[in-house]
């Protein structure tokens, strides 16, 4: 099946409308308005509609949105996003803190590895992956085929790694590090930067 080529912003957005969904699939709620659908999400009815009609015409006027048909087709479009092997490269304090998280796995993401300068020293007591030697890391994404990778690195590294990982294979990357990576335009990079997010909201409290 051909991928739809769809905006990034709209791909997540979608991951947003699935969760609500699937929590609402479990709740046994057969219907669900756009606008109680958009409210949950945090965007507005027509923008819900518009990221919608990629995948044609869904919702009864007056009755709303069959959660379950709309719960499928979102899993049909992003089960290729899902069930991902993952590899995490940096397991200092932060990385370490992300490989004890169970989250992923119950989303359908497993990290299999990690890769640190100092593995003896990673502060990986409760968790079961891995942390070898980053001088593994590229023999190790070629061998298994990973394309996803965690980056929480020193920024005076990020880009170094980054450039091996996309080297070798990785496709995607979520940022960790307080640096805009430079990638090639066919590798995505999601930035995280916590400095960031608590400045922006702090602007807000008055």
């Amino acid at each position: 099946m051909t991928k739809l080529v769809i905006p990034r912003k709209t791909v997540y957005r979608l991951s947003l409308y699935f969760r609500i969904l699937e929590r609402l699939h479990q709740n046994r709620i057969e219907t669900v308005s756009s606008d109680a659908l958009a409210k949950a999400a945090g965007v507005k009815p027509t923008q819900l509609r518009k990221d919608l009609t990629y995948f044609g015409q869904f919702g009864t006027r007056g009755l709303g949105y069959n959660v379950d048909a709309l719960h499928s087709q979102l899993t049909n479009v992003l089960r290729t996003a899902r069930f991902q092997p993952v590899i995490l490269v940096g397991a200092g304090n932060l990385g370490s803190a992300l490989l004890r998280y169970d989250g992923f796995a119950k989303e359908g993401f497993e990290i299999v590895a990690a890769f640190d300068v100092h593995p003896e020293g990673a502060k990986n007591a409760h968790s079961k992956i891995p942390v070898y030697p980053i001088d593994r890391m590229s023999g190790f994404v070629r061998e298994n085929g990973i394309k996803l990778a965690i980056l929480t690195v020193p920024a005076a590294a990020a880009q170094s790694v980054a450039n091996e990982l996309v080297e070798a294979g990785i496709q995607a990357i979520l940022n960790f590090s307080a640096i805009i990576l430079q990638v090639p335009e066919q590798v995505v990079v999601n930035n995280v930067n916590l400095a960031i997010e608590l400045e922006n909201l702090s602007y807000f409290i008055t």
